[in-house]
């Protein structure tokens, strides 16, 4: 049996850092565990298509700074900042606290793992074909500059009867070494024929 272990929770304090950054005592752990669930939520809820990669989370005594890293700030931020106050003021509510709200542009989205996945998962659900998906896919993230792309999708593939998993790979994808920089994401795609399950290693020096 392989044992599976997620590349970015293996390198966690060594090439990797955490995506919410705060410490309780056991008492609140849960409280707060639960309210950034609710955060992450809420705002992957209300900007389903602003092609979010990761939400980080850091507190204080009493205000809690959310960085969403984004493809598309423009979808994030709304005419004027409205979007973006909107959206400040619904996660005020659901906390209590005051948040701030920071956002960062993703210059390369071909190079971001959850990315690749999230795009890979909605043409899954197009019906397009997915070895020609797979294909595309490893191959403009190669020519984006990576030095190693693996994409696998695992379900029932072209609507058939027993689920399987089929993968692309180009270039190298060390997932041993430590200090291999390995962008790691998933994604869900909801067919008529049930979900297909994706993920995506990206080798980045």
């Amino acid at each position: 049996m392989g044992q599976k272990v997620n590349p970015i929770g293996y390198r966690l304090g060594f090439t990797k850092t955490w995506n919410a950054k705060w410490f309780a005592e056991s008492k609140n752990y849960r409280v707060l565990l639960k309210e950034d669930m609710a955060i992450r939520s809420t705002i992957r809820g209300r900007l389903r298509d602003a092609a979010i990669a990761r939400i980080d989370i850091e507190r204080s005594t009493n205000q809690v700074t959310v960085t969403i890293q984004t493809a598309k700030p423009g979808v994030v931020i709304g005419k004027g900042g409205a979007k973006v106050e909107e959206l400040r003021q619904a996660l005020g509510k659901a906390t209590g606290k005051a948040v701030k709200v920071n956002i960062f542009e993703i210059r390369y989205p071909e190079l971001d793992a959850n990315l690749i996945a999230e795009n890979v998962a909605q043409q899954l659900e197009r019906r397009v074909s997915f070895r020609k998906v797979l294909k595309q896919t490893v191959s403009r993230s190669m020519k984006a500059g990576a030095k190693g792309v693996r994409v696998a999708v695992a379900g029932r593939l072209g609507g058939a009867a027993m689920s399987r998993r089929e993968w692309e790979r180009e270039g190298r994808a060390p997932l041993h070494p430590l200090p291999a920089d390995i962008e790691f994401g998933r994604a869900i795609a909801k067919t008529t024929y049930g979900t297909i399950g994706v993920k995506v290693w990206i080798f980045k020096g």
